[in-house]
């Protein structure tokens, strides 16, 4: 057994004392045999933050004959990015703005897929100045004007804190209770918790429908280089 499938079977070990655990395998940055070695182990959900590289590790995979990767996008995404990614994503985590939305709901028809993309309304949940996504206290009026858009089905809400409040959990139980709120536009689902605090994620949203975590080091290690 590989070390990606060691490592990816202890944490799907601690995932599996949760019964709303889905994990993504965050494999940014990771050569693409790294994926193929997780996707040996039983791993379908892969996250990238960019575009191009999705793109590459996608094509990569089709040539081996393997369809049914399933690719989250985690990262900033640019509007002029989404007309490329539309036709392979299956869920966008970082819905940080209206433009955003609006450009997905404008090009997913084109996409030729099926159903709706499913998304994640990115929330600054620390107000870092640094950090891109709604302020908490604007979501729920921002989430009123973008819940008709065509071609979105909103999960949820997604949230990456500071060092501190993900690690104290203070900014998951926060992230718990705006997502209630958000409901019935949203459907309970969580993108919160990665390698060093997923754990006290999954605590926090013991009640949610379902709660993303999004691990990579843990996984595959450092990151080594792209495709």
């Amino acid at each position: 057994m590989s070390q990606v499938a060691e490592r990816l079977q202890q944490v799907r070990q601690t995932l599996s004392k949760f019964s709303n655990a889905s994990l993504v395998a965050v494999s940014k940055g990771q050569p693409f045999e790294k994926v193929l070695e997780a996707y040996e182990g039983g791993q379908r959900d892969f996250g990238e933050n960019y575009v191009q590289e999705l793109l590459e590790k996608d094509a990569l995979a089709k040539s081996r004959g393997i369809t049914d990767l399933r690719w989250h996008f985690i990262g900033h995404l640019q509007t002029n990015k989404v007309k490329q990614l539309v036709g392979v994503v299956s869920v966008v985590h970082v819905v940080g703005s209206r433009r955003l939305a609006e450009e997905l709901s404008k090009r997913w028809p084109a996409s030729g897929r099926s159903g709706s993309l499913p998304v994640f309304l990115e929330i600054n949940i620390d107000r870092e100045e640094s950090k891109g996504g709604f302020d908490p206290d604007s979501v729920t009026t921002e989430l009123a004007a973008m819940r008709d858009l065509a071609g979105l089905d909103w999960r949820g809400l997604m949230c990456i804190p500071s060092p501190e409040g993900g690690r104290s959990g203070d900014a998951f139980r926060r992230l718990v209770a705006l997502e209630a709120q958000c409901r019935p536009t949203t459907a309970g689902e969580l993108s919160m918790g990665m390698s060093d605090d997923y754990e006290a994620a999954l605590r926090e949203g013991a009640g949610a429908s379902r709660v993303w975590i999004r691990i990579g080091t843990g996984i595959f290690g450092e990151r080594q280089r792209l495709c």
